[in-house]
């Protein structure tokens, strides 16, 4: 640990901030997340299922999706987040804070991993689809044991691709008072001068995301055949 204290000579004192930081990243990261990562994910079987053509054709309603994740996706997530504080006030009862992050976090993934996954179904093999109608599977059936299994590989290469940028957002939530590391690095590592704090907060991201992506890399190759 000394060490490490040579290296980043400021870390001894900042310690105990620095752990709330990454507990706040974390609490931004699994809450924003796993909500974004459902709905983005039933979004994108919406999008796929009700599009010309589709198991559940129903133009007027992909339509109204597809615009509103187009429009939403323009937005810059900065001023997303400020257009969603009267929704998170009515929601979580504050529009600031870590708990007022969660809206705005989640707001701002679920257009983009939609999208993705939207993508990654539309390249399911419809000769395997076309086989399942053809035995008589329910469209729900065919959306769990044709388009989800067959893109279990898919669906995880564009969830990585979108917590790394989930990550990326949790820094701008610092501006609303989330916390987090990047608020972390930008207080103490360019406005306090401390460059150290930022090169620790920027080996600690890349750790969590190194983690993450080997996760991923391992189901990936467990699923792939």
């Amino acid at each position: 640990m000394s060490l490490l204290y040579d290296i980043a000579p400021n870390l001894q004192s900042l310690q105990g901030e620095l752990l709330k930081c990454m507990k706040q990243t974390f609490q931004m990261l699994f809450i924003s997340g796993s909500i974004a990562f459902l709905l983005g994910l039933i979004l994108g079987v919406l999008l796929i299922v009700t599009k010309k053509g589709g198991l559940l054709q129903a133009p007027v309603l992909y339509k109204f999706l597809d615009k509103a994740i187009d429009v939403i996706r323009s937005i810059p997530f900065i001023i997303l987040m400020v257009l969603l504080i009267p929704l998170s006030r009515a929601i979580v009862g504050t529009g600031s804070g870590l708990a007022g992050s969660y809206v705005a976090l989640i707001g701002g993934t679920v257009p983009f991993f939609a999208r993705q996954i939207e993508t990654v179904l539309a390249d399911v093999d419809h000769g395997i689809i076309e086989a399942s109608e053809a035995m008589g599977f329910s469209p729900l059936e065919i959306i769990f044991s044709v388009y989800l299994k067959e893109s279990i590989p898919g669906i995880t290469r564009v969830t990585m691709i979108t917590f790394v940028s989930l990550i990326g957002i949790t820094a701008i939530a610092g501006s609303i008072g989330a916390g987090g590391l990047g608020d972390f690095a930008i207080r103490y590592g360019h406005q306090m001068g401390y460059r150290d704090m930022i090169w620790i907060t920027v080996a600690i991201i890349l750790f969590i995301i190194s983690v993450f992506q080997g996760v991923g890399n391992f189901i990936i190759r467990r699923t792939t055949h």
